[in-house]
Protein backbone atom coordinates (compact mmCIF):
# COMPACT_ATOMS: atom_id res chain seq x y z
CA UNK A 1 0.00 0.00 0.00
CA UNK A 2 3.09 2.26 -0.16
CA UNK A 3 2.77 3.14 3.53
CA UNK A 4 6.48 3.61 4.00
CA UNK A 5 5.78 5.53 7.22
CA UNK A 6 4.16 2.45 8.76
CA UNK A 7 6.95 0.21 7.52
CA UNK A 8 9.58 2.50 9.02
CA UNK A 9 7.72 2.76 12.34
CA UNK A 10 7.25 -1.01 12.58
CA UNK A 11 10.93 -1.58 11.86
CA UNK A 12 11.97 1.10 14.36
CA UNK A 13 9.74 -0.38 17.08
CA UNK A 14 11.14 -3.86 16.55
CA UNK A 15 14.79 -2.79 16.50
CA UNK A 16 14.48 -0.47 19.47
CA UNK A 17 11.91 -2.16 21.72
CA UNK A 18 12.45 -5.83 20.95
CA UNK A 19 16.00 -6.35 19.66
CA UNK A 20 17.85 -3.66 21.65
CA UNK A 21 15.81 -2.98 24.77
CA UNK A 22 14.98 -6.61 25.51
CA UNK A 23 16.79 -9.22 23.44
CA UNK A 24 20.21 -7.60 23.65
CA UNK A 25 19.86 -7.15 27.42
CA UNK A 26 18.72 -10.77 27.85
CA UNK A 27 21.69 -11.90 25.79
CA UNK A 28 24.14 -9.93 27.94
CA UNK A 29 22.92 -11.89 30.95
CA UNK A 30 23.66 -15.17 29.12
CA UNK A 31 27.01 -14.10 27.66
CA UNK A 32 28.33 -12.89 31.03
CA UNK A 33 26.90 -15.81 32.97
CA UNK A 34 29.27 -18.17 34.76
CA UNK A 35 26.72 -21.00 34.60
CA UNK A 36 25.76 -20.83 30.91
CA UNK A 37 27.54 -23.41 28.75
CA UNK A 38 29.80 -22.47 25.86
CA UNK A 39 27.22 -23.97 23.49
CA UNK A 40 24.52 -21.67 24.90
CA UNK A 41 26.78 -18.64 24.55
CA UNK A 42 27.77 -19.62 21.01
CA UNK A 43 24.12 -20.07 20.01
CA UNK A 44 23.24 -16.72 21.58
CA UNK A 45 25.99 -14.90 19.67
CA UNK A 46 24.96 -16.61 16.43
CA UNK A 47 21.31 -15.57 16.80
CA UNK A 48 22.29 -12.00 17.67
CA UNK A 49 24.35 -11.71 14.49
CA UNK A 50 21.83 -13.49 12.24
CA UNK A 51 18.98 -11.26 13.37
CA UNK A 52 21.11 -8.13 13.01
CA UNK A 53 22.11 -9.11 9.47
CA UNK A 54 18.47 -9.68 8.52
CA UNK A 55 17.46 -6.37 10.12
CA UNK A 56 20.07 -4.56 8.05
CA UNK A 57 18.57 -6.01 4.86
CA UNK A 58 15.06 -4.99 5.93
CA UNK A 59 16.20 -1.48 6.89
CA UNK A 60 18.43 -0.90 3.86
CA UNK A 61 15.78 0.73 1.61
CA UNK A 62 15.00 3.19 4.42
CA UNK A 63 18.50 3.95 5.78
CA UNK A 64 20.82 2.73 3.03
CA UNK A 65 24.24 4.13 3.90
CA UNK A 66 24.60 3.10 7.52
CA UNK A 67 23.15 -0.35 6.78
CA UNK A 68 25.73 -0.90 4.04
CA UNK A 69 28.55 0.14 6.36
CA UNK A 70 27.48 -2.17 9.19
CA UNK A 71 26.68 -5.06 6.83
CA UNK A 72 30.18 -4.97 5.36
CA UNK A 73 31.54 -5.37 8.90
CA UNK A 74 29.33 -8.22 10.08
CA UNK A 75 28.85 -10.25 6.88
CA UNK A 76 31.78 -12.59 7.66
CA UNK A 77 30.31 -13.28 11.11
CA UNK A 78 26.85 -13.90 9.63
CA UNK A 79 28.14 -16.16 6.87
CA UNK A 80 26.93 -13.73 4.19
CA UNK A 81 28.72 -13.14 0.93
CA UNK A 82 28.61 -10.60 -1.87
CA UNK A 83 29.99 -7.18 -2.64
CA UNK A 84 27.07 -5.10 -1.39
CA UNK A 85 23.92 -5.35 0.71
CA UNK A 86 22.05 -3.80 -2.24
CA UNK A 87 22.16 -7.13 -4.07
CA UNK A 88 21.14 -9.27 -1.09
CA UNK A 89 17.63 -10.81 -1.00
CA UNK A 90 15.00 -9.01 1.04
CA UNK A 91 14.06 -11.19 4.07
CA UNK A 92 10.86 -13.20 3.73
CA UNK A 93 8.51 -14.02 6.60
CA UNK A 94 8.33 -17.65 7.70
CA UNK A 95 5.27 -18.38 9.84
CA UNK A 96 6.58 -21.85 10.69
CA UNK A 97 9.24 -20.26 12.87
CA UNK A 98 6.73 -18.48 15.11
CA UNK A 99 7.03 -20.06 18.58
CA UNK A 100 4.01 -19.03 20.64
CA UNK A 101 5.27 -20.90 23.70
CA UNK A 102 8.56 -18.99 23.64
CA UNK A 103 6.71 -15.70 23.12
CA UNK A 104 4.41 -16.38 26.09
CA UNK A 105 7.39 -17.31 28.24
CA UNK A 106 9.31 -14.13 27.43
CA UNK A 107 6.25 -11.91 27.85
CA UNK A 108 5.86 -13.40 31.35
CA UNK A 109 9.48 -12.53 32.11
CA UNK A 110 9.13 -9.00 30.71
CA UNK A 111 5.98 -8.45 32.79
CA UNK A 112 7.76 -9.36 36.05
CA UNK A 113 10.82 -7.23 35.24
CA UNK A 114 8.60 -4.30 34.21
CA UNK A 115 6.63 -4.50 37.47
CA UNK A 116 9.83 -4.50 39.55
CA UNK A 117 11.27 -1.57 37.60
CA UNK A 118 8.03 0.40 38.05
CA UNK A 119 8.09 -0.14 41.82
CA UNK A 120 11.74 0.89 41.95
CA UNK A 121 10.93 4.06 40.05
CA UNK A 122 7.99 4.94 42.31
CA UNK A 123 10.11 4.45 45.43
CA UNK A 124 13.18 6.17 43.97
CA UNK A 125 15.29 3.07 44.60
CA UNK A 126 18.65 3.43 42.80
CA UNK A 127 18.95 1.06 39.81
CA UNK A 128 22.23 -0.28 41.21
CA UNK A 129 20.72 -1.34 44.56
CA UNK A 130 19.92 -5.04 44.74
CA UNK A 131 16.58 -5.77 46.39
CA UNK A 132 14.60 -8.85 47.44
CA UNK A 133 11.39 -9.61 45.56
CA UNK A 134 8.34 -11.76 46.25
CA UNK A 135 5.68 -13.21 43.97
CA UNK A 136 2.17 -14.01 45.15
CA UNK A 137 -0.74 -15.86 43.48
CA UNK A 138 1.65 -18.10 41.52
CA UNK A 139 0.30 -21.24 39.87
CA UNK A 140 2.21 -24.28 38.58
CA UNK A 141 2.93 -22.59 35.24
CA UNK A 142 4.35 -19.54 37.01
CA UNK A 143 6.57 -21.74 39.18
CA UNK A 144 7.94 -23.48 36.09
CA UNK A 145 8.60 -20.15 34.35
CA UNK A 146 10.27 -18.77 37.48
CA UNK A 147 12.58 -21.79 37.65
CA UNK A 148 13.44 -21.31 33.95
CA UNK A 149 14.04 -17.56 34.11
CA UNK A 150 15.25 -17.01 37.67
CA UNK A 151 18.84 -16.19 36.68
CA UNK A 152 17.65 -13.65 34.09
CA UNK A 153 15.23 -12.08 36.58
CA UNK A 154 17.90 -11.69 39.23
CA UNK A 155 20.32 -10.14 36.73
CA UNK A 156 18.02 -7.81 34.78
CA UNK A 157 15.85 -6.67 37.69
CA UNK A 158 18.88 -6.22 39.98
CA UNK A 159 17.57 -8.59 42.66
CA UNK A 160 19.33 -10.14 45.61
CA UNK A 161 16.63 -12.84 45.70
CA UNK A 162 13.18 -13.72 44.39
CA UNK A 163 10.83 -16.04 46.26
CA UNK A 164 7.24 -17.22 46.02
CA UNK A 165 4.69 -16.59 48.78
CA UNK A 166 2.72 -19.72 49.61
CA UNK A 167 -1.09 -19.57 49.51
CA UNK A 168 -2.31 -17.89 52.69
CA UNK A 169 1.17 -16.71 53.68
CA UNK A 170 1.14 -13.15 54.98
CA UNK A 171 3.33 -10.77 53.03
CA UNK A 172 5.56 -8.22 54.76
CA UNK A 173 4.91 -4.51 54.31
CA UNK A 174 5.71 -4.11 50.64
CA UNK A 175 5.15 -2.06 47.52
CA UNK A 176 3.35 -4.15 44.94
CA UNK A 177 2.22 -4.20 41.34
CA UNK A 178 0.24 -6.68 39.30
CA UNK A 179 1.66 -8.52 36.32
CA UNK A 180 -1.30 -10.40 34.88
CA UNK A 181 -2.75 -12.45 37.74
CA UNK A 182 0.55 -12.32 39.66
CA UNK A 183 1.31 -9.85 42.42
CA UNK A 184 4.92 -8.71 42.46
CA UNK A 185 6.09 -7.31 45.80
CA UNK A 186 9.21 -5.52 46.99
CA UNK A 187 9.47 -5.48 50.81
CA UNK A 188 10.01 -1.85 51.72
CA UNK A 189 11.79 -2.07 55.06
CA UNK A 190 15.32 -2.09 53.67
CA UNK A 191 14.65 -0.23 50.43
CA UNK A 192 14.55 3.34 51.61
CA UNK A 193 15.81 5.73 54.26
CA UNK A 194 12.47 6.23 56.00
CA UNK A 195 13.26 9.66 57.43
CA UNK A 196 14.70 10.95 54.16
CA UNK A 197 11.77 9.59 52.15
CA UNK A 198 9.23 11.11 54.57
CA UNK A 199 11.00 14.46 54.34
CA UNK A 200 10.94 14.29 50.53
CA UNK A 201 7.24 13.41 50.47
CA UNK A 202 6.39 16.18 52.93
CA UNK A 203 8.19 18.68 50.71
CA UNK A 204 6.12 17.50 47.75
CA UNK A 205 2.91 17.77 49.78
CA UNK A 206 3.80 21.31 50.88
CA UNK A 207 4.52 22.41 47.31
CA UNK A 208 1.36 20.81 45.92
CA UNK A 209 -0.75 22.26 48.73
CA UNK A 210 0.62 25.76 48.10
CA UNK A 211 0.07 25.46 44.34
CA UNK A 212 -3.46 24.11 44.78
CA UNK A 213 -4.36 26.94 47.16
CA UNK A 214 -3.25 29.46 44.53
CA UNK A 215 -5.28 27.64 41.92
CA UNK A 216 -8.35 27.51 44.15
CA UNK A 217 -8.06 31.27 44.64
CA UNK A 218 -7.82 31.74 40.88
CA UNK A 219 -10.90 29.58 40.25
CA UNK A 220 -12.88 31.43 42.91
CA UNK A 221 -12.23 34.71 41.09
CA UNK A 222 -15.39 35.51 39.11
CA UNK A 223 -13.46 37.68 36.68
CA UNK A 224 -11.32 34.73 35.60
CA UNK A 225 -14.15 32.18 35.48
CA UNK A 226 -16.50 34.47 33.53
CA UNK A 227 -13.98 35.89 31.07
CA UNK A 228 -11.65 32.98 30.36
CA UNK A 229 -12.61 30.43 27.65
CA UNK A 230 -14.55 27.49 29.06
CA UNK A 231 -11.84 25.07 27.95
CA UNK A 232 -9.20 27.01 29.89
CA UNK A 233 -11.32 27.06 33.04
CA UNK A 234 -11.99 23.33 32.74
CA UNK A 235 -8.31 22.65 32.27
CA UNK A 236 -7.49 24.57 35.45
CA UNK A 237 -10.17 22.68 37.38
CA UNK A 238 -8.74 19.39 36.18
CA UNK A 239 -5.29 20.53 37.24
CA UNK A 240 -6.63 21.28 40.71
CA UNK A 241 -8.25 17.86 40.92
CA UNK A 242 -4.99 16.20 39.88
CA UNK A 243 -3.08 18.13 42.54
CA UNK A 244 -5.56 17.14 45.24
CA UNK A 245 -5.37 13.49 44.16
CA UNK A 246 -1.57 13.61 44.23
CA UNK A 247 -1.62 14.99 47.78
CA UNK A 248 -3.91 12.16 48.89
CA UNK A 249 -1.60 9.57 47.32
CA UNK A 250 1.45 11.11 48.97
CA UNK A 251 -0.30 11.09 52.34
CA UNK A 252 -1.07 7.40 51.83
CA UNK A 253 2.62 6.82 51.11
CA UNK A 254 3.48 8.52 54.40
CA UNK A 255 1.06 6.27 56.24
CA UNK A 256 2.58 3.17 54.61
CA UNK A 257 6.07 4.27 55.61
CA UNK A 258 4.94 4.86 59.20
CA UNK A 259 3.56 1.30 59.31
CA UNK A 260 6.86 -0.17 58.14
CA UNK A 261 8.81 -2.07 60.77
Amino acid sequence: EYRFDLAAQTLYDFVWNEYCSWYLELCKAVLTSETASEAEKRGTRRTLVQVLEALLRVAHPIIPFITEEIWQTIKPLAGASGDTIMLQPFPQADATKIDTEATTSIEWLKGIIGAIRNIRSELNVPPSKKVPALIAQANDTDLALLAEHKALLVTLAKLESINVLAAGEEAPMAASQLSGHLEVLLPMADLIDKDAEKARINREITKLTTDSQKLESKLSNANFVDKAPAAVVEKERQKLTDMQTAVEQLQEQLERIDRMK
